[in-house]
């Protein structure tokens, strides 16, 4: 089936590898075979690899875009493999773990793009774990007895 992709000006994508960057319009093309793509929103660079679904991400990301067979493949695997597993020790929320089951799944099937976008659902995980809005937290620990 063929994929349809609409690119902004100056819009960078990977394709098969190669990066390739949208003229100053917008340009759609339709690529008629199966292809390793991804588009600049979806591109990591290692030093972006900060948190622990990312460092998951990543090398899920070199695999889909790299060949098969290859040591640097490998290794990007034995990355993965190692991150999933820290991931999973450190976590408990149920929906997390199964979409960690999820990604291994795919990844195990060569389905690196759907592993991508399940990984995805983890960035969300971690952002609602990671931050916190610090308007609701009194600033004076004495603050909860007055409206008691």
């Amino acid at each position: 089936m063929p994929l349809k992709l609409s690119l902004k000006p100056g819009e960078k994508f990977v394709l098969n590898g190669a990066v390739l960057t949208n003229g100053d319009k917008r340009a759609s093309l339709v690529v008629q075979n199966k292809a390793s793509l991804l588009r600049e929103r979806d591109i990591m660079q290692r030093e972006d690899a900060v948190t622990p679904a990312r460092r998951i991400y990543f090398p899920i990301m070199m695999m889909y875009l790299e060949p098969e067979g290859g040591e640097e493949h490998e290794e990007h695997y034995t990355e993965f493999a190692q991150r999933m597993t820290e991931f999973m020790g450190a976590i408990r929320d149920r929906n997390a773990l199964i979409t960690c089951v999820e990604i291994s799944r795919e990844v195990m099937s060569c389905a690196y793009y759907k592993a991508l976008v399940l990984c995805k659902k983890l960035f969300e995980f971690e952002r609602e774990r990671l931050s916190y809005d610090p308007s609701g937290v009194s600033k004076h620990p004495a603050d909860h007895r007055k409206s008691a």
